[in-house]
């Protein structure tokens, strides 16, 4: 009886405790391993790296400027921050609580900011709004840091209608471009100058370039180029007139937006049509007195630099023809006089420059790839003396600046690893010295932001597995004066991590030719079983993939697949910008798309014999835009080594594609039509054997959803099964909209795991 009583009293216990129990296991269930990555994970705020940018130097306050967040009643918007280079100590120029205009009742986002010399006004970039063609209008404010007043720049014109809005350099007036026309506002009278007034819709002053689209276009924003700017004594401004009325205008559909679809278009060049007519003009700031260059027509297909010499009235040109063969450099002076001081000529296309003036602006320093590297020259204005002085076989990168008082130029290069990134620099004396001046702990990619007098310098580096790291340093010795990021969370989170160090190799494919490549090893594989690979690929002239650098998302992405039984690599073949001679760049000359997916194709026949863990009947490859491109490429014209593709945002006919990249690379499609049906993958698509998912944004104003629309055509008119993904109204980068990168991560990794099973074999 006692037994019985004892068993009934714990059957009892058991059943009072099983809610507990069963509420206890889910939350079990639910923790998250930290060693493995989800598509969830990717998305964690954790898994971020944070920056430490824009930084913009205070020369004569010694200090430097950074946005921040606030830490007082208005925590959660941002404020300028000030330090100071030797002491770091803090001041807070424009606390949040000041960032309130007329009319507003909480804190303005400041989304890019610049002060007068003297930093007793900023200029306030806010509220931007991104047009469909054309980059981005907004609202511009003045604000005095004296008397903390605020203006808000053409104060007549439409909210957040305003673009590319800037001080003159006496920090007295502010130009910006209305409806494609420029103005200038005299912030003493609170007058506004109209200087042009025929802007319209396909008459643009004050860009560039009005497709910035293109490869061309993206080096132009990188470079910070301007489509109009003032002379150094603030009296006049020179600009670029673009004239599209020869350009047909392209249309997209919005269907999501609205109850009824809305229209958009806007001009666009393809390969083949006529380019849109260009013009550099002079004005003084009230826009009375205009005068035209005389520039060659022929010459100004294309506007590489317009801007003038430091502390001269001159303005330096440099421009591209169509072909894109020759780099004309200009001098003018305000009253109109132009005259050629350079010009560098290359049998495929010519790499524009950054010029540094020396010798109190009698000469200057340039680039050029005559020796078969990209070199420093130093050429003089007003003679033929162009005399080298970077020899040796090695590529500059980059140019930092000129410490003319010393000798020596800072430059980016990489002598023995095309993969990694260094600073180094050389002396102006022609004899080659070579100093390298990043530390050999630094191994990987490290980047350079100077101070003008090349003082100190914001040093960022990174490699593959580690984040960027932010370091203000004080130069020649590179010492460190204080670490500004570290990443050090993110750093733990990774330590933590189920992962091997990815492997850099290379892969020889005969003739002489050994391309890069990574490799990012399953943690836990068994070297005597076969795994599955998947190629991450770029391929083309605008992307190097293959670089010791942390690469964010894309990276935790490839490590996760390699946790689920991926061998994840990547391989550049020639023709990617990687600093190996102007010969690797330029021999895919007028055959883009054809010989590096050939080249890809020839390591992967050699890549299961380099590395026998890789099982050569499951590989799978995918890319963006380029990338995308050349996925298909693969794909259709070796299905026996590709045998799943996911390509987003491609080019599916190089005909539907801007000059500016296109012809760059390929020539006129009258002198190579076969050259460009042997390099558009929608040329193969008969040949198709293995699994396909496509995606596209409809609002691609880049490659346009037409390249998309083609391909479908071609594969359902060969019978060829095939995916899909449209993503409505997204741009080339496949990022508007909630939960939209999250959407595209997920749509891979399940696609990859239905259609190129995971694990060893």
């Amino acid at each position: 009886m006692n037994n019985i009583m004892n068993l009934s009293r714990k059957f009892k216990q058991i059943i009072l405790a099983l809610p507990f129990v069963l509420l206890f296991l889910p939350l079990q269930a639910q923790e998250t391993d930290s060693s493995l990555l989800t598509i969830d994970r990717l998305f964690d705020d954790m898994l971020s790296a944070k920056s430490f940018r824009p930084v913009k130097w205070l020369e004569e306050k010694s200090s430097y400027a950074i946005l921040e967040g606030a830490k007082d009643y208005y925590k959660g918007y941002k404020e300028v921050v000030s330090y100071d280079l030797k002491t770091g100590e803090r001041n807070v120029m424009i606390p949040a609580w000041r960032l309130i205009p007329p009319g507003y009742s909480s804190p303005i986002s400041i989304e890019d900011y610049y002060f007068t010399k003297n930093y007793s006004h900023a200029l306030i970039y806010t509220n931007s709004v991104l047009q469909e063609f054309g980059g981005n209008t907004g609202d511009y404010w003045v604000l005095d840091l004296l008397l903390w007043d605020w203006y808000k720049v053409g104060r007549e014109m439409p909210d957040r209608s305003l673009r590319n809005a800037q001080f003159s350099p006496d920090g007295k007036m502010v130009s910006f471009v209305f409806e494609n026309n420029i103005y200038a506002e005299d912030l003493r009278a609170f007058t506004i100058y109209k200087l042009t007034s025929d802007g319209s819709e396909k008459i643009i002053n004050g860009q560039m370039n009005t497709c910035n689209t293109s490869a061309l276009n993206s080096s132009l924003e990188k470079n910070g180029r301007s489509g109009y700017a003032w002379s150094p004594d603030s009296k006049y401004i020179a600009f670029v007139q673009k004239d599209n009325s020869v350009v047909p205008d392209f249309y997209m559909i919005n269907n999501t937006e609205t109850q009824y679809p809305e229209i958009i278009k806007f001009p666009y060049v393809k390969v083949a049509q006529q380019l849109p007519g260009n013009k550099v003009g002079i004005t003084d700031f009230k826009g009375k007195e205009l005068k035209w260059l005389d520039v060659p027509g022929e010459s100004l297909d294309y506007i590489w630099q317009m801007e003038w010499k430091p502390n001269l009235n001159h303005l330096i040109l440099q421009t591209l023809p169509r072909s894109q063969k020759q780099l004309d450099f200009y001098l003018a002076t305000v009253d109109g006089k132009l005259r050629k001081i350079h010009t560098e000529n290359e049998r495929e296309w010519v790499e524009t420059n950054n010029i540094q003036w020396v010798s109190k602006g009698t000469k200057f320093i340039h680039t050029s790839e005559r020796d078969g590297w990209v070199h420093l020259y130093l050429k003089s204005e007003n003679d033929n003396t162009d005399a080298l002085l970077t020899p040796g076989n090695y590529d500059i990168i980059y140019v930092y600046g000129v410490d003319e008082k010393n000798g020596w130029i800072y430059i980016m290069a990489s002598t023995d690893n095309p993969t990694q990134r260094y600073l180094y620099r050389v002396s102006m004396d022609g004899k080659g010295t070579l100093q390298r001046i990043t530390p050999a702990n630094f191994q990987g990619t490290n980047s350079y932001q100077f101070s003008s007098d090349l003082k100190y310098a914001i040093h960022i580096y990174s490699s593959m597995e580690t984040p960027p790291e932010y370091r203000l340093i004080s130069l020649p010795d590179h010492r460190e004066v204080r670490i500004l990021e570290d990443n050090g969370e993110l750093k733990e989170v990774l330590e933590k991590m189920n992962r091997v160090p990815t492997e850099f190799f290379k892969v020889d494919i005969g003739n002489g030719v050994k391309l890069d490549g990574y490799c990012i090893k399953p943690p836990d594989m068994d070297p005597n079983k076969k795994y599955p690979l998947l190629y991450y690929i770029y391929g083309e002239p605008w992307g190097q993939t293959v670089l010791d650098k942390w690469d964010g998302m894309r990276y935790l992405w490839h490590l996760m697949m390699a946790q689920k039984g991926y061998v994840v690599m990547s391989i550049d073949p020639r023709g990617t910008p990687s600093p190996q001679g102007s010969n690797w760049r330029k021999v895919i000359y007028g055959q883009l798309g054809w010989l590096a997916a050939q080249e890809h194709a020839a390591a992967t026949r050699i890549i299961p014999k380099q590395f026998p863990y890789i099982d050569p009947t499951r590989v799978g490859i995918y890319g963006h835009s380029g990338g995308g491109q050349m996925s298909l490429n693969l794909i259709f014209r070796y299905p026996e080594l590709y045998h799943v593709a996911m390509p987003s945002s491609f080019v599916s006919h190089q005909k539907f594609y801007h000059p500016a990249y296109q012809e760059r690379f390929m020539g006129q499609l009258d002198d190579n039509i076969e050259g460009y049906q042997k390099g558009s993958p929608i040329t193969w698509v008969h040949n198709l054997k293995g699994k396909l998912l496509i995606i596209h944004g409809t609002g691609d104003s880049n490659v346009h959803y037409q390249s998309f629309e083609s391909m479908i055509n071609e594969l359902v008119a060969h019978k060829k099964e095939f995916s899909m993904m449209s993503y409505p109204n997204r741009n080339h980068g496949l990022r508007e909209g909630i939960n939209t990168q999250y959407h595209l991560y997920t749509l891979r990794t399940n696609y990859l795991l239905n259609n190129l099973p995971p694990g060893p074999k």
